[in-house]
């Protein structure tokens, strides 16, 4: 009976073993090669390096409140941008935490701009971490912007024209704009 027991159970063990090798440490093992031969800047981060410093990454938010620079949209994600707290709100469209804080957001937007707020810039993300704004949130901060950098609002206007990245083979997805690309075009561009 010891021996049928053993004889049944010796089998299961070396398949648990067998594929918590292949699926535990070799699959995992093949999949960060492939990712580091193949998209080394996407496996890394899509980290965006200046002067040898990180300056953030092309897929993460970040906090832009200066009045120079574009702002993303709100995050929900920790204390914001927070990517070891990435979810959203999970506040309904019936809740009143959410009505009052899109309520003070707009006013606070209204101050420096009349005029409809885009959605984005006072909604949040499913993440809380979305790097990218719509075209029009863009263009509704460029006279803000451009005053607060004493430039033409006409070269704010063209930056924010060529960074407009259109959708994925035209159809999928929505024309949009990665703030932190834009912001450092911004930079570069009152450098020159």
């Amino acid at each position: 009976m010891k021996n049928d027991i053993l004889s049944a159970l010796r089998p299961a063990l070396v398949m648990t073993a067998l594929f918590a090798l292949l699926t535990g440490l070799l699959y995992p093992l093949a999949t960060l090669g492939v990712g580091q031969l193949v998209f080394p800047h996407q496996a890394n981060g899509s980290l965006i390096v200046k002067d040898g410093k990180v300056a953030g990454s092309e897929l993460i938010g970040q906090a832009f409140s200066d009045a120079r620079y574009f702002h993303g949209r709100p995050s929900a994600a920790g204390t914001g941008y927070d990517a070891g707290a990435s979810s959203g709100s999970n506040l309904g469209p019936t809740s009143q935490a959410l009505s009052d804080r899109v309520t003070k957001d707009v006013a606070a937007l209204h101050a420096e701009h009349s005029g409809d707020v885009p959605a984005d810039l006072v909604t949040t993300s499913g993440s809380g971490l979305d790097p990218d704004i719509s075209v029009e949130a863009a263009r509704w901060q460029i006279a803000r912007v451009a005053n607060a950098r004493k430039l033409p609002e006409a070269t704010v206007s063209k930056l924010v024209d060529d960074a407009i990245e259109q959708p994925l083979f035209g159809v999928l997805g929505e024309a949009h704009i990665n703030v932190l690309a834009l912001n450092r075009a911004l930079d570069a561009a009152r450098s020159r």
